[in-house]
């Protein structure tokens, strides 16, 4: 079995590193506490997530033991880090309950049983209670301000505004892995890396105290090939929860990746061998749409199980090679069908407004059941509807079947 630090190189994880040599021979010991954090800003995950909790899946697989974050109390502050607003301010309430949502879905990718048990901590239950007068006097006097404006986070929003209550975000984050290390016996604290200059306060912060043996590591963001953060739909970021994006429509966005994606993407959110996902990148035309599909699946069933993996996979082939049924494609059921094609584009969501879904129809990018519409006054009639329902198409790869 390969080394696990060797094994996150390969598939292209590891970015930067505090004490490289130290956190290899870290990684090469039996069983090592370590922390990933979340903020609770939302009640599910996003693929922004995905990269972080892979990575605590691989590493609790080479017998690591995960500790995940919740940051129940620093989702309070919100953190500034590649923000140009300040975060909306959310209530204790609802922090709760995005706890409650993500913990969920933490347990497909970490295990709760066993050995190196992965466990959940929420920094609420010891952030909240703090005197700010001591833990300024024990915690802030450590911090130098002018280092911290220098760091990333920070210095690009020195421009719009920084307030102080945001600055003390690195303070509690760095406080999260000295209390980990205290009480877990936390050693590594690993994140995104957007997240190096908070994980460098937290290194520094123990160190500080006299202990020499913590460490941070980042590792890369989910890009393209031409470095834009992938992720992102239509209908805004592509969540983890079926709920917010259908199992469909998450296979369709990785079946839909450039081709020139589909090895960083194999290697970073699937468990394929690295061999495998390496003969990838000589693949050309209709074999590396095969590689396309399994990679679409494999990330499909790690985050809705296999069942609906293969739902999705047989609702786009209904549509791509004419087999499977169509039961499993998005769908929308139409209180009245008198609209026309402008507003159901945007009560199917495939378009934001009438005025994009007017221009997309104009630019001849809409289809219905296999027909170009481009009158915008066009209204969905009876004659539209064969067997009940009707296909709405957007260029080669958006489907979504409409209802009467």
């Amino acid at each position: 079995m390969n080394p696990i630090f060797d094994v996150l190189q390969k598939r292209g994880y590891i970015e930067q590193l505090t004490h490289p040599n130290e956190i290899k021979e870290l990684l090469e010991e039996k069983s090592v506490p370590f922390y990933i954090g979340i903020d609770p800003t939302a009640d599910s995950l996003h693929v922004g997530h995905f990269v972080s909790l892979m990575v605590a899946s691989h590493l609790q697989k080479a017998g690591h033991k995960p500790i995940i974050l919740v940051g129940g109390g620093t989702a309070i502050i919100g953190d500034p880090s590649g923000k140009t607003d300040m975060r909306k301010m959310l209530t204790k309430e609802d922090i709760l309950h995005n706890v409650e949502c993500i913990q969920k879905q933490v347990a497909k990718f970490v295990s709760f049983e066993g050995e190196n048990a992965a466990i959940i901590v929420n920094n609420a239950d010891w952030i909240l209670d703090l005197n700010f007068v001591d833990f300024m006097r024990e915690i802030g006097s450590l911090f130098s301000v002018n280092k911290m404006l220098a760091a990333e986070c920070y210095k690009q929003r020195l421009e719009t505004g920084l307030t102080f209550f945001e600055m003390g975000y690195m303070l509690m984050q760095s406080y999260d892995f000295l209390h980990l290390y205290n009480t877990y016996g936390c050693k590594l604290e690993i994140g995104g890396n957007d997240q190096w200059s908070n994980i460098i306060g937290g290194v520094d912060l123990i160190r500080k105290i006299g202990k020499d043996d913590s460490f941070g590591l980042t590792f890369k963001l989910l890009t393209t090939k031409e470095g834009k953060k992938m992720g992102k739909t239509e209908k805004g970021a592509l969540w983890l929860d079926a709920e917010k994006v259908s199992p469909y429509e998450f296979y369709q966005y990785w079946r839909n990746i450039d081709d020139a994606d589909v090895t960083n993407v194999a290697k970073l959110l699937t468990f394929l061998p690295i061999d495998e996902i390496n003969t990838m990148s000589e693949l050309k035309d209709e074999q590396i749409n095969e590689a396309k599909k399994k990679v679409a699946f494999e990330i499909t069933q790690l985050v809705h199980g296999p069942i609906e993996a293969k739902k999705a996979e047989e609702a786009s082939n209904a549509l791509f090679g004419g087999q499977g049924n169509l039961e499993n494609m998005p769908t929308t059921k139409l209180e009245n069908i008198d609209i026309t094609i402008a507003d159901a584009l945007v009560q199917t969501g495939i378009a934001p407004s009438k005025g994009q879904a007017k221009t997309l129809i104009s630019q001849g990018a809409i289809t219905l059941n296999d027909e170009k519409i481009s009158d915008i006054t066009y209204l969905l009639s009876d004659k539209d509807f064969k067997n009940g329902y009707a296909i709405l198409k957007k260029g080669k790869k958006v489907y979504h079947k409409l209802e009467k």
